[in-house]
């Protein structure tokens, strides 16, 4: 029983709680945009019309492989950002030991999200679009409920209160990232032994009680927490517009 209290009290702890839930999204979000680009692939099946809506998700996730490459000391022999066949990035052994292959295999799980907490800052800051407070971010899991009104809102407020054209184009984009987010199957086999290392790592940084690391670390967690809360909300969207389509769904030979 003393151990049960003891786990019920280790996820009660705030900044705990957070990270869970930043863990918890962002498998969710891996999931559906996995399912969400399989669907896509195939309900369109002219392979210009998919590659157009999906190339800016592609160069962004590709160009996230370059940069783990770069921080991770990896020597790049080979880059195709765009082909009908997707996106294509290269490289030798990272030089940094044990975690290297997991920083470049999974580097489009990170830095997607802050991709879209920054795109979503650009369109707010510059083109005046409007977005619900509660999609800022991921405090804790019951926070994801607030996600499904906060999209209601934030459509409502940009294409019937007040018309914004930039939302459109913000839509466009949004939805070519979240279609790429996920890491391929061969990039999750040759990290998800890594991963378990990140997120244990994770934890051990909030049990140490150290205020600047733990500081620094949970401003890191809430930056991808909005990319994902971003990315999740509107994944939900793609997905009730996707359902009609798969009345056109041809399954792959």
């Amino acid at each position: 029983m003393s151990q049960t209290y003891l786990s019920m009290d280790i996820l009660s702890m705030p900044g705990n709680t957070t990270f869970f839930a930043v863990i918890v999204t962002g498998i969710v979000v891996m999931a559906l945009s996995r399912l969400l680009d399989h669907i896509w692939a195939h309900v369109l099946r002219v392979p210009w019309l998919y590659l157009a809506v999906s190339a800016p998700g592609i160069i962004v996730h590709e160009c996230a492989h370059i940069l783990g490459c770069i921080v991770t000391g990896a020597h790049i022999t080979k880059v195709v950002l765009i082909s009908k066949e997707g996106g294509m990035v290269s490289y030798t052994k990272p030089k940094v030991p044990v975690i290297g292959n997991v920083i470049i295999s999974t580097a489009p799980l990170f830095c997607l999200p802050l991709v879209l907490a920054g795109l979503s800052w650009i369109f707010a800051t510059y083109a005046g679009c409007r977005f619900s407070l509660a999609l800022s971010g991921i405090e804790s899991v019951s926070s994801l409920v607030l996600l499904f009104s906060a999209i209601g809102q934030t459509l409502y407020d940009n294409l019937v209160a007040s018309f914004n054209i930039w939302f459109l184009l913000y839509l466009y984009l949004v939805t070519s990232l979240v279609l790429s987010v996920a890491p391929s199957l061969q990039d999750l086999k040759n990290a998800v032994a890594g991963l378990f290392v990140l997120i244990l790592a994770g934890f051990l940084i909030l049990f140490s009680g150290i205020p600047v690391l733990t500081s620094a670390f949970l401003e890191l967690i809430g930056l991808l927490g909005t990319g994902l809360a971003i990315g999740l909300a509107f994944e939900c969207v793609a997905l009730v517009v996707t359902l009609p389509f798969l009345l056109f769904y041809k399954k792959p030979a």
